[in-house]
């Protein structure tokens, strides 16, 4: 399993169509830290034949040395924008499959943008300021939506077969399948495991350590 840090901000996508049924349910989350507050996606992919996900344009900033927000759930096919908000210089990077990629070094008031076509988890990074980490969740649907302080979540979806999965960024998604008829569904409690979580460092974009001096206090 991927090692990733914890976000706090998220943009939660709409679910396309105004009409649906409510699908809510709670994910209980095992924890092996008691000192954050995780967030926790929830996102359903339509099983069988089914409209394509809709696109969306999303902004993922650089402000105070930090990817704001710091996990961004979006799906296939949307543009984020790179905009950098800090009074210095900035390389976004990822060297995550299937789409690795460096937006280059670029000053403050700049941005960059990029078309995300390939479902996947990208861990976004810079390559001047190693404190920097940020998580693109590319998803193959566009019912995405996240649980509150307490685990619960709803979310509408038309009638019809889903694969819903739970997901945080310290532990594997756990998938069930569900059938959404006009009636709303409760769906059974999902627990998430964190507790096998271990941090560790990651590399620059050429997969290699950041220099001792990326570091240091106060380092631009």
């Amino acid at each position: 399993m991927q090692i990733l840090r914890l976000f706090t901000v998220v943009a939660v996508c709409s679910v396309p169509g105004a009409l649906g049924s409510e699908v809510s349910g709670r994910v209980k989350l095992v924890q092996g830290s008691a000192d954050r507050k995780p967030m926790i996606v929830v996102y359903a992919e339509q099983l069988g034949e089914h409209e394509p996900p809709k696109p969306g344009h999303y902004d993922l900033k650089q402000h105070s040395k930090t990817f704001i927000p710091h996990v961004l759930p979006i799906p296939v096919g949307s543009t984020v924008t790179f905009p950098n908000d800090d009074p210095i210089f900035h390389n976004v990077f990822s060297l995550s499959r299937p789409g690795p990629f460096d937006l280059g070094l670029y000053r403050a008031g700049d941005s960059k943008t990029r078309v995300f076509n390939k479902p996947a988890v990208y861990r976004v990074f810079c390559n001047i300021h190693p404190q920097m980490s940020a998580l693109l969740l590319v998803l193959p649907t566009s019912f995405i939506t996240e649980t509150d302080a307490q685990g619960n979540y709803r979310i509408n979806l038309p009638p019809g077969d889903y694969q819903l999965s739970a997901w945080s960024e310290r532990s594997d998604p756990v998938t069930k399948e569900i059938s959404v008829q006009a009636a709303p569904l409760n769906v059974p409690e999902i627990t998430l495991d964190e507790s096998k979580f271990v941090e560790l460092q990651h590399k620059n974009k050429y997969g290699q350590d950041y220099p001792a001096s990326a570091y240091e206090p106060g380092k631009r």
